[in-house]
């Protein structure tokens, strides 16, 4: 039997999608999206109930008596009418203790507060640490922090104001610009889309094709200017699509607090199903929260199967609508451009669920998407407004770079004198390049943009002053799992096999507490990679690896974002410190110290001391007494200790970065070109 679709039904009725889905949602009908299907029965009694509504007669005396009981519902106001009596009682008590107040100037260390309230640092650190703000002793406390700290300390902070200081704190927060709308004011905006999926599923030719399909008639020929985003047309409606494929830059602009993605369209290959890539791209959007559209790709080839695609997408806890689920399959061909209005116009459909706002009269805020230098333009940004209408002349601020908008440029390479709510742009004025990722905001004039921008960037060499470590936001972490009603533990787990992966994954699907449980933002088989920094970063997860590590751009990276890596070799162990996090506590347990690495570039036997790996120092040092473990493309193929380390005959202790030596390992001898042997220190600790 065939179904209608809940769209199709709202386009017989004249009506908006969104609309008859409540209705449909109100008669009791299982629909959860606009294109969920609904049986001619169901299709009918929606029909019947609209036709109701619309003949039903009109009666002034029933309206009269609703609203005389809205009226009686509403308990009359006196302005006479005394407090309870608790309340009194509680005043009198408020007013009968001494007021703690006490003036504080903004840019007060922790330190000079301490000594004004005689009380020891540490406590003050410790408070703000609860308070989501991680201050060393001589750092500065936010101006946005001292307030409520304040409360926590059971004083009354005032904040001492002077001319411009509005401004200035404004500068000294967070690069995320926050803003509110009156509801009243605002209007229906375009979505913003971005593609992901795995290498050579299509992304890449989907963005071509959509682009392409979107040229203006009669002109042929013209190279659209490439600027980092673009919009097209579908019926009437626009929609951004953000052209920077792949879920490293989308997540890299979540890390960075840009929440500038409505809907995220993961593309996956019908001849080749899903992916790891997939999977990660999967993975990255649910952490977003944002909406998912499937695109299934390359339907033009004889090998194409979409049933398993379908089928693989339950895995990972996407079942698509063919197969009840709620999350919209669209079968396309990005080279022959088939099913690309379906697609377009799935998107529509769910924008309209999600009801996209923005007030287009407000000061411009919005998210630098790319930026670079242009010869004879000097510093331009790519952005997509999110709110607010950005215009020539505009005085603007981006992080620590200011400018004044200059020229204003749309997707198809045209100046354009404004752009409102989701228009991509690019902006030439700036005084310098600006961030991808940071959001910019529309000032008063020149000399406020400068300032805040000057204001940033000390904040931004106060920070690399003061880096917290991966300790700082893991007892920050612990402290919110300890006092939070509803806990939740994030995680990333990447072990060495998929059977590992499988009873780890099981395993911590069983661990919660009351009101708490723990989420697997990513799994993966293999070793650490920056990808899982940066996602560990944007959704606050801790990652855990199971004879699994991470190579060196990942413990850069974690090491500049205070992300905490923990590797284990025994499942059980694993599982406990899971659980012990979960709970908010640390057990008593063996810390590592990284202590260098050395990649194998030759092997080769030496008399009694057998198998010798000819290594170079690339990281750290490599210690003699130390012990070390063996790394195979990611995974912990050896765990033991260095039976012999020389430089060329000599024995030695250590050997530095950008040294070679020869490395010998206690009764292994399984040692391959490419290999990495990391060298470490173990020590028991307890943390708490």
């Amino acid at each position: 039997m065939a179904k209608t679709r809940v769209y199709e039904l709202a386009r017989d009725l004249g009506l908006e999608s969104k609309d008859v889905l409540a209705r449909v949602q109100e008669l009791g009908i299982d629909a959860k999206t606009a294109s969920s299907g609904l049986d001619e029965d169901a299709a009918e009694l929606v029909r019947l109930s609209y036709a109701e509504s619309v003949d039903a007669p009109q009666d002034p005396s029933a309206s009269a008596t609703s609203e005389e009981v809205v009226v009686d519902d509403v308990a009359p106001v006196e302005e006479d009418q005394e407090p309870p009596l608790e309340s009194v009682e509680e005043t009198q008590d408020s007013e009968s203790k001494e007021e703690k107040v006490l003036l504080i100037q903004p840019g007060i260390t922790v330190h000079d507060l301490a000594r004004m309230l005689q009380i020891r640092t540490a406590e003050i650190v410790k408070t703000l640490m609860s308070m989501g703000e991680m201050v060393p002793g001589g750092g500065e406390i936010p101006v946005s922090a001292i307030e409520p700290l304040g409360r926590e300390l059971g004083w009354e902070f005032l904040v001492e104001e002077s001319d411009d200081e509005e401004d200035e704190e404004k500068g000294r927060e967070r690069f995320i610009v926050e803003y509110e709308d009156d509801p009243a004011k605002l209007e229906t905006r375009p979505p913003v889309v971005t593609i992901m999926g795995h290498v050579d599923h299509g992304k890449t030719q989907l963005l071509d094709t959509i682009r392409n399909t979107n040229v203006i008639e009669g002109e042929a020929g013209r190279i659209t200017q490439h600027i980092g985003a673009y919009q097209a047309e579908y019926e009437g409606t626009l929609i951004t699509f953000i052209d920077t494929p792949g879920h490293e830059a989308f997540t890299a602009l979540r890390a960075r607090g840009a929440e500038v993605t409505d809907i995220v369209i993961v593309v996956v290959a019908a001849n080749d199903s899903v992916m790891p890539q997939t999977v990660e791209a999967i993975n990255h959007a649910k952490a977003a929260d944002v909406p998912i559209i499937i695109a299934i790709n390359k339907m033009d080839l004889e090998s194409a199967d979409p049933h398993s695609v379908r089928a693989a997408l339950t895995q990972y806890e996407i079942v698509v609508e063919d197969l009840g689920g709620d999350v919209p399959a669209i079968e396309i061909s990005a080279l022959k451009g088939t099913n690309i209005d379906d697609l377009l116009e799935m998107v529509s459909l769910v924008a309209e669920v999600e009801e996209l706002q923005a007030d287009p009269r407000a000061a411009a805020v919005g998210t630098v998407i790319e930026a670079q230098i242009e010869v004879g333009r000097g510093p331009v940004a790519t952005v997509i407004v999110q709110r607010g209408t950005l215009k020539r002349g505009d005085a603007i601020v981006a992080g620590p770079v200011s400018g004044r908008v200059r020229a204003l440029f749309d997707d198809q390479g045209e100046q354009v004198k404004d752009a409102g709510p989701s228009a991509p742009v690019v902006v030439m004025g700036w005084d310098e390049i600006p961030a991808a990722g940071d959001m910019f905001e529309v000032v008063k004039n020149e000399r406020t943009a400068r300032k805040i921008a000057q204001v940033k960037v000390d904040d931004l060499r106060a920070n690399e002053l003061v880096v917290p470590s991966a300790i700082d936001r893991l007892g920050l972490l612990i402290e919110q799992l300890r006092t939070k009603d509803h806990s939740e533990l994030r995680v990333i787990i990447k072990a060495d096999t998929h059977g590992s992966l499988d009873a780890i994954k099981d395993s911590i699907a069983k661990i919660s507490r009351d009101d708490g449980f723990v989420t697997i933002v990513h799994a993966g088989v293999g070793g650490m990679t920056k990808n899982d920094v940066t996602l560990a970063e944007a959704a606050n997860a801790i990652i855990y690896g199971f004879n699994a590590r991470p190579d060196a751009p990942a413990r850069a990276e974690a090491k500049k974002a205070a992300i905490d890596i923990r590797t284990f070799s025994i499942i059980y162990e694993l599982l406990d410190d899971v659980e012990a996090l979960l709970v908010g506590e640390l057990l008593p347990e063996e810390v590592e110290k990284f202590l260098g690495v050395a990649e194998v570039r030759e092997v080769f036997r030496v008399p009694r001391l057998g198998l010798i790996a000819g290594s170079y120092v690339t990281e750290g040092s490599i210690n003699r007494n130390a012990r070390a473990r063996l790394v195979r493309d990611g995974v912990v193929v050896y765990d033991g200790r260095i039976a012999s380390l020389r430089r060329f005959k000599d024995d030695v202790a250590s050997v530095a970065t950008g040294f070679e030596c020869g490395v010998g390992l206690a009764k292994f001898r399984d040692i391959k070109v490419g290999d990495t042997i990391e060298s470490y220190e173990v020590h028991e600790i307890a943390r708490t």
